[in-house]
């Protein structure tokens, strides 16, 4: 199994002095995340679209081997409710052109007020070009049945794994080639116990054999996802499987960096000397 670690986002502001150096420009960020990750999931595009030309940045911007999962809109899963679909999943594929063969998921998380409608989803679905790999996470426990698991499997489409609070909120079922699976928020606060991580590892690897799955943490408050990750790997690597990069403990938790030299102070006046205040007579 080979599992793709990253996290929900990296622009976090409190990631600084943690997983980003203090002195790091937070215009240098996202290529500090693709050196320490070979993935991120990217929730911009959940709350406003970005232009076509920001994805072909971002692309520019990191490596080949850097992926790329898109949040789907919530244009289209939150305010149409998936009603509608064709115009908002085209505009979507169009603006994530950009990134080109660096894009491999889109996620659609759907409200969770939003109950099971299996025509609704299906419609939505058949919106995305075959290839696409779409990952979908409702949240209201009505699309738990039978159905809703066989028109993932129809499509192709990953049910996405979700945990919060350190237990799964979603059956762990496989309805794809591939797996997704997001980490919320752990039992006593943001962060995650090692043995829950071991866990998920062992879960991942008990359904998906040698199969790749995407993992990522959305559990950034405080940098607990960039930490989180690297125990994650790590409890991956002891159950047999294979992982892509993540940083060291120490540069997930920022004790690998220097502190930020304090700002320089500016020079002081020159002190007047004794005397330098009298009148000097011309001769």
């Amino acid at each position: 199994m080979t599992v793709i670690i990253g996290t929900s986002g990296w622009q976090y502001r409190d990631w600084r002095g943690r997983f980003y150096p203090p002195a790091l420009p937070q215009r240098l960020w996202l290529e500090h995340h693709a050196a320490h990750f070979a993935t991120v999931e990217s929730n911009n595009a959940f709350y406003r679209l970005p232009e076509r030309t920001t994805f072909e940045t971002w692309r520019e911007r990191t490596p080949p081997d850097y992926r790329w999962a898109v949040k789907g809109s919530r244009f289209l899963t939150h305010l149409k409710r998936l009603r509608e679909p064709a115009e908002p999943v085209a505009r979507l594929l169009d603006r994530v052109a950009g990134l080109d063969d660096r894009l491999d998921v889109v996620l659609l998380q759907l409200p969770p007020t939003l109950q099971a409608d299996v025509d609704l989803l299906s419609e939505c679905l058949a919106q995305f070009p075959p290839g696409t790999r779409v990952a979908v996470e409702p949240r209201h426990e009505s699309w738990w049945t039978d159905d809703v698991r066989a028109l993932l499997e129809r499509y192709s489409a990953a049910l996405c794994w979700a945990d919060r609070g350190e237990q799964p909120v979603a059956p762990l079922w496989r309805t794809a080639e591939w797996g997704y699976l997001r980490l919320h928020t752990g039992a006593q606060g943001w962060g995650y116990s090692p043995r829950a991580l071991q866990l998920w590892a062992q879960r991942l690897g008990d359904t998906y054999g040698e199969d790749d799955v995407l993992v990522y943490f959305n559990n950034d408050p405080g940098g607990a996802a960039t930490v989180d990750a690297v125990t994650f790997a790590d409890a991956v690597a002891a159950g047999g499987g294979t992982h892509t990069r993540v940083p060291t403990m120490a540069q997930a938790s920022g004790a690998a960096w220097p502190p930020k030299p304090p700002p320089k102070s500016p020079p002081k006046s020159s002190q007047r000397t004794a005397g330098s205040s009298a009148k000097v007579t011309p001769s």
